[in-house]
């Protein structure tokens, strides 16, 4: 219930402070420039820090596998934990797609917290399928 207030509340304050980008083409491009921010973010930890490492390559998936075995044969690629100063930068930039994700929601008169029940009761119910 508590998160629950917090999604209204970020959707509500968000509303509140959003003055110079209110446009929805500025909602639109901002939402693209924060999410281009994070994925800097991330590759700055692996590139400049190197807290975290990147090993990715092809998964040899068994033909014998059932949906519930990819768990644990597929992976993140990612080895090793951010560093303190590498996960605030990449908490901060989450923090501010958050925010015009918000702002985009308030524009088009949508409920983030409605969203989210919608989309959590949709995962429950085709589970794995989801995405298929």
């Amino acid at each position: 219930m508590l998160k629950d207030i917090a999604y209204s509340n970020l959707q509500d304050t968000v509303s509140d402070v959003l003055l110079c980008h209110r446009s929805i083409l500025d909602i639109l491009t901002k939402t693209q420039e924060c999410n281009a921010r994070l994925n800097r973010s991330i590759t700055k930890a692996v590139t400049s820090c190197g807290c975290i490492k990147i090993n990715a390559c092809k998964k040899e998936i068994p033909c014998e596998a059932s949906l519930a075995d990819l768990k644990d044969i597929l992976d993140s690629h990612i080895k090793g934990t951010m560093c303190p100063a590498c996960r605030e930068v990449v908490e901060t930039e989450v923090g501010k797609t958050l925010f015009y994700l918000a702002a985009l929601c308030n524009i088009l008169d949508v409920d983030l917290l409605d969203v989210i029940i919608k989309e959590q009761k949709q995962l429950q119910t085709l589970g794995v399928y989801n995405l298929a």
